[in-house]
């Protein structure tokens, strides 16, 4: 049973709250490890086509829960059967995982996004982020070095500049200026944000699947290869892509 996450499915869209609003929906073991077992119960669920990410209250995440990291540098030892902060499949498995997800992930961030707070969502589809809110990759002032990938899908999203001013320097940024810089694609009115991020899904839930999963694949091929490359690759998934089609169809006739 969930404690620190809230999921809801409705119209095809799969809504996850992280549910600590009294902290700040701050990080803990048991909260990576619900996250992930719902994106994966989530992937291959045919009822859920898109995925939304958002916070209770009056943040998104404000990183890792102070309390959690001192016990793990201080040496604690965690439950039986549990592994240690910093071990777990959140952090060493989901973000592989959600950069090949055949679903389009969008984070919707109504507050506070601090450290993996960001991290988190760096692999999803689209960020969009309430007026008020703030981010910031403030690892080193924890003597902690960025993980879930960062150092590789930071620089990507921002340029390798600004990437080493956000984690050098450890600063928080206005949604503004993270919109100016790249690291969110969209800033609302805060009130207005789970129903823009509803809205952006539910045009996403009206495309086929499959088109959505291909697209996808085909962006990630390409930001790795030279042109002629990703050409062939765009023919060669063009074909799958309308074999798969045709298959779903035949499969709802019958």
């Amino acid at each position: 049973m969930a404690d620190q996450t809230r999921l809801e499915i409705d119209e095809g869209i799969a809504t996850l709250t992280l549910d600590r609003p009294d902290k700040l929906n701050a990080y803990t073991l048991e909260m990576g490890e619900e996250v992930t077992a719902a994106f994966r119960a989530l992937r291959d669920d045919p009822a859920v086509r898109v995925v939304v990410v958002t916070g209770a209250g009056r943040g998104f995440c404000a990183g890792v829960d102070l309390d959690a990291l001192r016990a793990h540098q201080a040496g604690g030892e965690p439950a039986p059967g549990e592994p240690k902060l910093g071990e777990e499949d959140f952090l060493r498995k989901l973000p592989l995982e959600i950069a090949s997800y055949p679903k389009p992930v969008i984070a919707a961030i109504n507050g506070a996004a601090i450290g993996v707070g960001v991290t988190m969502i760096l692999p999803f589809d689209l960020r969009i982020a309430a007026e008020g809110a703030k981010l910031g990759l403030t690892f080193a002032r924890l003597k902690l070095l960025p993980g879930l990938g960062a150092t590789h899908l930071l620089p990507r999203l921002v340029g390798r500049a600004r990437a080493r001013d956000l984690v050098l320097t450890a600063r928080k940024v206005t949604a503004a200026e993270a919109l100016e810089m790249g690291l969110v694609d969209r800033v609302v009115p805060g009130a207005e944000l789970l129903e823009t991020a509803r809205e952006v899904a539910r045009g996403l839930a009206e495309i086929e699947p499959e088109v959505l999963a291909a697209a996808k694949a085909a962006l990630d091929f390409g930001a790795g290869h030279d042109m002629e490359a990703s050409m062939r690759n765009e023919e060669r998934a063009s074909a799958e892509l309308r074999k798969a089609l045709a298959s779903a169809e035949r499969k709802a006739r019958s």
